[in-house]
């Protein structure tokens, strides 16, 4: 009786010492209303639901035993809504009509500032198409119109890469890192391997390079040339 009196309060004290998370949501959108929300990782090569919740009253929770501290996304059936790091401490998301935001712990407060930033270069590309309809309303030549607009692009374009490149390299040792170059990845149909991803393969961690997404994502890439390079050859 005693051993096992024993047993059960290690596991309840095992319990109480387990990590775990815990997100607390709301949102404004009616439309969600009722709607079932999971969060999903990356497992295996795979998207694998992790936990899932009903938006009462707009009002939505998840909680669990947390393994690892990683980067997951907010579904809503198959459509992704939000990224969000699983992390220790009280996260809280807000899903309205400008749009979703994360926080409350460390490194999703990191990870959405990060975000705000990339959004701002984003919403100044696009406003390049208004500004050309302008131009050409105004009677601008084309050329000028050109020339003009594509310099903006590549300062835009710049100013992108160096935010991003340089969030990763801060962010290496954590899951900021790996997950922010598996969002910036995602635009890609199959693992290439551009300049931006040479460089910060070339300054990565041991961390970095082990994260199994980045770790398959390289190989995959390196093999991709190699069998290129076989085919130029034949």
């Amino acid at each position: 009786m005693n051993k096992i009196l024993c047993a059960s309060v290690a596991v309840l004290l095992l319990a109480s010492c387990a990590k775990s998370y815990h997100v607390t949501g709301s949102t404004s959108v009616s439309a969600l209303d009722g709607s079932k929300l999971y969060l999903k990782a990356v497992k295996a090569g795979e998207l694998k639901n992790i936990d899932s919740c009903d938006v009462v009253h707009g009002e939505f929770h998840f909680a669990g035993l947390l393994d690892t501290v990683r980067m997951v996304n907010l579904f809503m059936d198959d459509e992704s809504i939000m990224p969000v790091i699983l992390e220790e401490g009280e996260i809280t998301m807000k899903i309205s009509a400008a749009g979703p935001t994360v926080g409350g712990t460390p490194l999703n407060d990191s990870l959405y500032s990060f975000i705000d930033k990339h959004n701002q270069l984003t919403n100044q590309m696009n406003e390049l198409g208004h500004r050309q309809n302008q131009m050409i309303l105004e009677g601008v030549d084309e050329q000028t119109i050109s020339e003009q607009l594509n310099t903006e692009a590549a300062r835009i374009t710049a100013e992108e890469d160096e935010l991003v490149t340089k969030f990763i390299e801060e962010n290496f040792d954590n899951a900021l890192g790996p997950g922010v170059f598996m969002l910036m990845t995602s635009q890609y149909r199959y693992p290439v391997l551009t300049p931006q991803i040479e460089y910060l393969m070339s300054k990565a961690t041991k961390t970095f390079k082990e994260d199994p997404y980045v770790k398959e994502y390289y190989q995959m890439a390196q093999a991709k040339i190699g069998r290129a390079s076989c085919r130029e050859r034949v």
